[in-house]
């Protein structure tokens, strides 16, 4: 299955050379030097010997996207923002079909290749946090609640001890993402955002949530807009209040997931919160995507985000998705997110009894 997907792979690249651009056959150098990379790279791709990584599928989709990648005999790898609405949508669709046709060269839970020009498979930016077309990424959380602050001298512009980030909720889900999705796209900007200073631009991006309805507006804004069969319950913080998933069926009638706190307050511990990713396209621009990760406490929104970092589920967990969803689905995994000694054990998608809830809009 995985040879015969490189040799399909490698002969929609030759076929798509051979169309060429403008309806003009173009040669394996000029594809080599639009990439400045040699031609037995090229050719070894188009013989299904190598398996190009996403940011070479990324450039062959825009190169032969579009009639002005290849002017007066000279090649250039044209920047997705000066795509026009015709060649944004060749791209993708090229793109689209090209990444699908390397989901099946390349076997899932392969280790990456040797990181060298010449023969390296696997990007190091490949991965869900990875965003292809380069466009602005923007992380957002809620502010904290005042009372919830140890002290204003900390969170006043005025202060000489003022620290930005201490008016930020979910700190530990944000560091650990931040440092993720900017090292996945080089170049690109990463923004970090309250959810109460967003503007226009900011939620135009691709745009990622993180925490849930209590103190996130937008997460709350944006699953509403989604119309997913899933809610979150508003946690008032009663003593016997815990945090729950609330789910509906076509019938009308609910399931719920809740959290799991042993002990009495003041002494309740968390030892299972319900951790949600959700990924759609953006309900502010479409061109984009929205991701919550999100949970009934701070732990479930830090396991969402592990789900897609932690080195050693991170894989596996992504070849669940590619396996069940195209990139434009909007889909929903609602999944057990166990606590140990006060740390978050990260989900496992591919486990039995993990996923609690899954739903899509995929056909």
């Amino acid at each position: 299955m995985v040879e015969g997907g490189k040799r399909r792979l490698g002969e929609r690249l030759r076929a798509l050379r051979e169309s060429g651009i403008s309806g003009e056959p173009v040669t394996q150098g000029v594809v080599a030097g639009a990439f400045k990379k040699s031609v037995p790279l090229v050719s070894s791709w188009e013989k299904g010997k190598a398996v190009p990584s996403e940011e070479w599928l990324n450039a062959y989709a825009r190169l032969f996207a579009s009639p002005r990648s290849y002017v007066d005999g000279h090649p250039r790898l044209l920047p997705l923002e000066d795509l026009h609405d015709e060649e944004l949508d060749r791209f993708e669709q090229l793109f689209r079909e090209l990444m699908q046709l390397r989901s099946v060269s390349v076997p899932v839970g392969a280790p990456a290749a040797p990181q060298n020009d010449e023969l390296t498979t696997r990007s190091p930016w490949e991965g869900m946090w990875h965003f292809a077309d380069r466009s602005p990424i923007t992380l957002v959380c809620a502010r904290l609640p005042a009372e919830l602050r140890a002290s204003e001298a900390y969170t006043s512009p005025e202060s000489p001890d003022y620290v930005e980030l201490y008016a930020y909720s979910d700190l530990d889900a944000l560091m650990e993402l931040y440092g993720h999705v900017y090292a996945a796209n080089p170049g690109v900007m990463v923004h970090r955002k309250l959810a109460d200073e967003l503007n226009q631009s900011d939620v135009t991006n691709h745009l990622v949530l993180l925490g849930g309805v209590d103190w996130n507006p937008m997460t709350r804004r944006v699953m509403k807009s989604l119309d997913l069969p899933v809610a979150q319950d508003r946690r008032e913080g009663n003593d016997p209040d815990v945090g729950s998933f609330r789910v509906r069926d076509e019938n009308g009638s609910s399931t719920v997931f809740r959290s799991k706190l042993e002990g009495a307050a003041p002494d309740q511990r968390l030892t299972e919160d319900v951790a949600q990713f959700c990924r759609a396209p953006n309900p502010f621009n479409r061109k984009r995507s929205v991701t919550i990760c999100n949970g009934n406490y701070g732990r479930g929104t830090y396991a969402a985000v592990r789900t897609l970092t932690d080195p050693r589920f991170r894989d596996r967990n992504r070849a669940y998705i590619e396996q069940r969803y195209r990139p434009e689905d909007a889909y929903s995994i609602l999944a057990r997110a166990n606590i140990v000694a006060g740390e978050v054990i990260t989900p496992d998608w591919t486990r039995d009894g993990t996923v609690l809830h899954e739903w899509s809009n995929a056909a």
